[in-house]
Parts: C-alpha cells; structure tokens; sequence
C-alpha cells in the first residue's frame, strides 16, 4: 500500500465516521407534519424541464437514484412529489433507490419516510463508489448532492454514476462554490493545526467555537456573512463546514470540466440568475460585451462579479442529447408550469405592481414585470397550453407573446416559471 493509498485510506475512516457521528443535515422526523423541505437539484418541475426538456413521458414511472442521500432532503423531496404524480395520475408509483455510506444518516430519513408514510422508497447502505453492485439500475434520474466534493476522486464518482444512467436520462448534482465560501478554507487550514483529525469530534468542535469566538475581523470569515452553517445546523453544520477532512470547492470552470469529462453536458444552473453578469454590470458597454461571450463564459463571469455563490447546483445529460436543452416555450402548444404550483397566490402578490424585488445571496434585484403579469400568471396552472392561455385572456396572439415572454425571462432566470410540457 502507498502511502498515498494509506492517507485515503484514513480519509474515508473519518469521513465515515463523521457522518455516524454528526448527521448531516440535522433533521427532526417529526418536521414532517409540518412540511416539504423542497430545494435544488431534483425538485420534479425542475427534473422535467432541465432533463426532459418537458417531454417526459408522464405514464411511464421513473426510476430513480439518490447517491448519497445523507438524512434523506432529496430523497423525501423527489419521492413525495413522484407519489403525488402517482396519485392524481393513476399511473404506476415510481421507485427512488436512497443510497449512502452512513447508517446513521439512513435512519434519519427512513424515519421521514415512515413520518410520511411513503412507500415508494428503496433504502441501501454503501458507497456511491460502488453503486454498479449494490443498485446497478439503470436509472432516468440520478441526484448527487452535496457529495462529489468531499470524495477523493470526484470524476471516479461521476463516472460510477454515469456508468448506471439511462442514455435519456440526466442527473441533478451540487459542488461547492469556491467564492462563494471565501474564508472557510483558511480556518478549515487553522483547525487542522489547533485540533488535530485524531481527537474526539466533542472537542473538535469545542476548540472550534473557541477558535471562531475569537476570530480578529481582518479574517475574510468575519466578513463572509453568507457562510452560516455553523450557526444554524448545530454541531453537526460546523463540524462539517470547518472540521471536514475532504472538502474542495469549485469555480464554474472547474464544474464544467468535471462535468465535461464524465461525458456529460451541462444544461443549467440553478437559480439561472445568478449565473447572469447582466444583474451585476450597469454600464451599457460592458454588459454588451458580456453578453456577447458564450453562455458557460457569461456564468463564469457572473461568479467572478457577484462572488456569493456558495454552492453550485445544476443539472447534466449524456452530452450526445443535450441540443434543445432547456426548453423555450417557442410553440402555442407549450404549458409552462409555476415551479411550486402556487401560480393563484403568485398571481395575487404581483397583481397591480410593475417589477419584482428579490433577494439574492444578501443582494436586492429588481426586475421589471410586463403589463399585465399577474393576469397571465393566474391562468399557468401546469395544464393550460399556451394557446389556451392567451384566448382565456381574450387578447392578440402577438400581444400575448410580447407579455409571456417577458414574463418569462424574468420568472425563468429566479427558477420561478419553467415548461411542463414542450410544444
């Protein structure tokens, strides 16, 4: 053995282990009740648009893979949506296969399911490593979130999951942003020297609080307000956010390369916005230039000026089908569909105002609405088409289209307005 092999060797024990220790996200089961913690990558209105470009066919049950699971978000997310479709389709329920390293992590969302009584969930415990064995598929959709940046191999992982993908299908991934965590890595550095890996994660994570207690405010932490895990998820969120021992982040040049040398190609990032360096450059030269550069050059540019983007979530397909992807709602034909299907509560909050506010990464934006908005968005119930929007409304074809589409660009870019269906 190397000693190479022998130091990731240890770095899988600890891993392991921290997840045995500290579960991570901290979830209470009993939350459940009380609601769907929904997100990105893989929710379902997101999976059909990014994915399946809206032609997803609705009869045919997905199968689905969650590779690292951890205490079940996604998992319990995509397979309450999916049990839902099931239900108001009376179509055969699909099957989501949970995956990770972690018992500990595993009981935790098996407790979620059970609270909501979802039956429409495989559980295994391993390594996504070694997903060809233990779940070798083959899936439509494969989540990975939160977890090819703490592997030693990241591309090794990417390519375990390739290996059990579907040719249509496509996978939901989330890496850090590099950034967008300015100041995690020297302090992450600092605790290796004041606390050692070998210690007990108690008194890791005391030297920790000691240590961000007494931080000077010429560290770049201090200045990160973004960065707050280790004041919201308990020990748990600051043992993984300074005590982890495999974490990297990647810039979106490094996302691209990953992705691309799996085979895979990107469709988008997720909120689209935030990937746009038009919200951030307000001389007019400038934004034409940017506009001017290919789209991946635009998103690393957008990243290089807002610097806040803490986390990378996006969505990839085989590189051979990723032409058409995403969508645009370029036929009558086309139903958009409200992300989270509160299109009548939407349409009430816009109703009479001429711009949205909306706070990203700590930053307001405003974004100007066409005449009319509310109007239009209380007709997108996720089953009109189009054509049948604009004749609800009574108005011009080529009126309407003016006021969707402007509607649309802005309500796409904030993951608002997607397409459910493609013309």
């Amino acid at each position: 053995m190397t000693a190479s092999d022998n130091g990731q060797a240890r770095r899988d024990r600890l891993v392991h282990r921290q997840y045995e220790d500290l579960p991570y996200p901290p979830r209470d089961p009993a939350d459940e009740r009380k609601r769907l913690i929904t997100g990105s990558p893989s929710h379902l209105a997101e999976i059909d648009h990014y994915v399946f470009g809206g032609r997803r066919d609705l009869s045919s049950p997905l199968n689905v893979l969650i590779a690292g699971g951890g205490t079940g978000d996604g998992t319990i997310m995509l397979a309450q949506q999916l049990a839902w479709e099931s239900q108001a389709l009376g179509t055969p329920a699909a099957q989501v296969t949970y995956l990770d390293l972690s018992a500990a992590s595993m009981a935790v969302a098996q407790t979620r399911a059970e609270a909501r009584g979802l039956d429409n969930i495989r559980f295994l415990q391993g390594s996504l490593l070694d997903v060809a064995g233990l779940a070798p598929g083959p899936y439509d959709y494969i989540d990975c979130c939160g977890v090819l940046h703490h592997l030693e191999d990241p591309a090794a992982g990417l390519a375990a999951l390739m290996s059990v993908l579907k040719p249509d299908g496509g996978m939901g991934l989330m890496v850090y942003g590099a950034l967008g965590r300015t100041g995690v890595y020297p302090v992450q550095n600092a605790l290796r020297a004041l606390s050692p890996e070998g210690l007990p994660p108690d008194e890791r994570v005391a030297t920790a609080r000691t240590l961000l207690a007494s931080l000077p405010e010429s560290n770049w932490l201090k200045r990160n307000t973004l960065v707050a895990d280790h004041i919201t998820a308990g020990d748990p969120g600051l043992f993984d956010l300074f005590l982890h021992s495999r974490d990297r982040a990647y810039t979106v040049p490094q996302v691209a390369a990953l992705v691309e040398g799996a085979g895979l190609a990107l469709t988008g990032f997720v909120e689209p916005v935030n990937y746009d360096p038009a919200i951030y450059l307000t001389d007019t030269d400038l934004a034409a230039k940017a506009q001017a550069l290919p789209w991946l050059d635009r998103c690393a540019l957008a990243e290089n000026l807002g610097g806040t983007i803490k986390t990378h979530s996006f969505y990839v397909v085989p590189s051979n089908r990723a032409g058409g992807l995403p969508p645009s709602p370029d036929s009558q034909t086309t139903v958009p569909v409200i992300r989270d299907g509160n299109h009548a509560e939407l349409a009430k909050g816009l109703a009479g105002r001429k711009r949205i506010q909306v706070d990203l990464n700590g930053v307001k934006h405003r974004f100007d609405l066409p005449e009319g908005a509310a109007a239009v968005l209380a007709q997108i119930d996720g089953r009109r088409s189009l054509d049948a929007i604009h004749k609800g409304l009574g108005l011009d074809w080529f009126v309407f289209r003016q006021r969707f589409d402007r509607l649309y660009a802005v309500l796409h870019a904030l993951n608002i307005l997607l397409i459910r269906r493609a013309g």
